[in-house]
């Protein structure tokens, strides 16, 4: 589990497709200074949002495997060398729950469709799929590439945050420009509350 509070901006170091066809698995080199200082093999980071094991570790550089799934469901297909994202480690019970409860599991993707830039904040509009609409609300939390995140302003079709100094320098998101891909997790809560519901609706409605 994670919190959804990036630790580091870490850099793809590399890129390596494995197996007998294009997208079946890639083993993915990532430099990080602040979550390669205890990590260790079988551990778990969260890269721009999505959980990933720790296969190999060099120094500052870690590894990690990406299989099919997770290259179809999430940006890291589109990752390349030099690319930068946002790096952290598995919450420790003893942490503080800065954001909110981040399970590294992306629900979908989400494009960046506009940035107006404020005087001490800057409101970005992201696309969200219809698929997720039910579970963004105001004022709710979101996780946009592992970044924790309050929602400001939704609709049918997107939803806005307003993102502080911190966050636009100390994550990927103050790079990233319209037409971007972004990783979007919901958030859970509301997903076991939708499925509790349905469930009580449904054997109501047998009796």
């Amino acid at each position: 589990m994670f919190t959804g509070i990036v630790e580091e901006i870490g850099e793809i170091a590399g890129v390596e497709h494995v197996g007998d066809r294009a997208g079946e698995l890639a083993r993915i080199a990532i430099r990080g200074k602040t979550v390669t200082s205890d990590a260790r093999h079988g551990d778990s980071i969260a890269v721009d949002g999505v959980c990933l094991t720790v296969v190999a570790l060099d120094g500052e550089v870690f590894t990690v495997d990406a299989v099919a799934e997770t290259l179809a469901r999430t940006t890291l297909g589109d990752r390349a060398v030099g690319s930068r994202v946002n790096l952290e480690r598995a919450v420790r019970a003893d942490q503080r729950l800065g954001g909110h409860i981040v399970q590294g599991h992306v629900d979908g993707t989400g494009t960046v469709l506009s940035r107006e830039p404020g005087e001490r904040w800057e409101r970005v509009r992201f696309s969200l799929p219809p698929a997720l609409a039910r579970y963004v609300v105001e004022k709710g939390s979101v996780a946009v590439d592992g970044v924790s995140l309050t929602v400001a302003g939704v609709d049918a079709e997107s939803f806005t945050v307003a993102l502080i100094p911190a966050t636009l320098e100390l994550t990927t998101l103050g790079a990233k420009r319209p037409g971007d891909r972004v990783n979007l997790e919901v958030d859970v809560i509301a997903k076991y509350v939708e499925k509790q519901v349905a469930a009580y609706a449904e054997s109501e409605a047998g009796r």
